[in-house]
């Protein structure tokens, strides 16, 4: 099994973006797949009860104790955390997870934000130690523009973990999201250019499985 943390210091910088896009796509990929959403806004939760008929259905859990409800036959599963969470709040989720993503947004205050968020998530026993990976997502890039340049950059050169996937910024996944479907739900040429951007991701998290 395969277990997923979705973390920052920040908010609204994509986690449930990350939680339900991917839960999408290991769902059409036939895996089992469970969202364990343990903030209590319960976004990622509320996309899997919305899941459609006839699209493969994602299982949906509130809260920490969630991790210790999963079906035995579960093979990927996503945890959700709400932002700002600290040391206190991660270390026990930590010990039960294969994985950390980290979404980051393009911005100044972002970047400042995550850098002290990712400096105390590198000093945690369980990462310092090498027993836990963790990697990077810039999230709503628009590649064009300098600051989404600069903010790549930065975050190269000062964040302790590699940035594995730039995803570009677009109003379907908030569309998509708002359905309980993600972009791995459709296989139109014009979604299909956007999975694209997942494609390393993707990669990575397979390598660490």
């Amino acid at each position: 099994m395969l277990t997923v943390l979705v973390a920052s210091s920040k908010g609204g910088c994509g986690k449930s973006t990350l939680v339900t896009q991917l839960a999408s796509h290991w769902a059409q990929q036939g895996k089992r797949t469970a969202i364990v959403d343990t903030d209590r806004q319960g976004s990622s939760y509320r996309w899997a009860t919305l899941r459609p008929e006839g699209m493969p259905g994602v299982l949906g859990l509130e809260g920490r104790r969630g991790l210790h409800r999963l079906p035995p036959d579960t093979e990927r599963v996503l945890v959700d955390t709400p932002a700002g969470v600290g040391e206190r709040e991660l270390e026990p989720l930590l010990d039960q997870v294969s994985v950390a993503l980290v979404p980051v947004l393009p911005s100044s205050f972002d970047l400042h934000a995550t850098l002290d968020f990712l400096a105390q998530l590198a000093a945690m026993a369980q990462v310092r130690r090498g027993k836990l990976a963790v990697a990077l997502v810039g999230n709503r890039l628009k590649p064009w523009t300098h600051a989404s340049q600069d903010a790549l950059a930065q975050l190269a050169e000062a964040a302790p973990f590699p940035v594995t996937a730039q995803l570009r910024d677009s109003q379907a996944y908030v569309l998509l999201t708002a359905l309980g479907k993600g972009i791995f739900d459709y296989h139109s040429e014009q979604v299909r250019s956007q999975q694209q951007d997942w494609l390393p991701l993707l990669r990575w998290l397979k390598r660490q499985h």
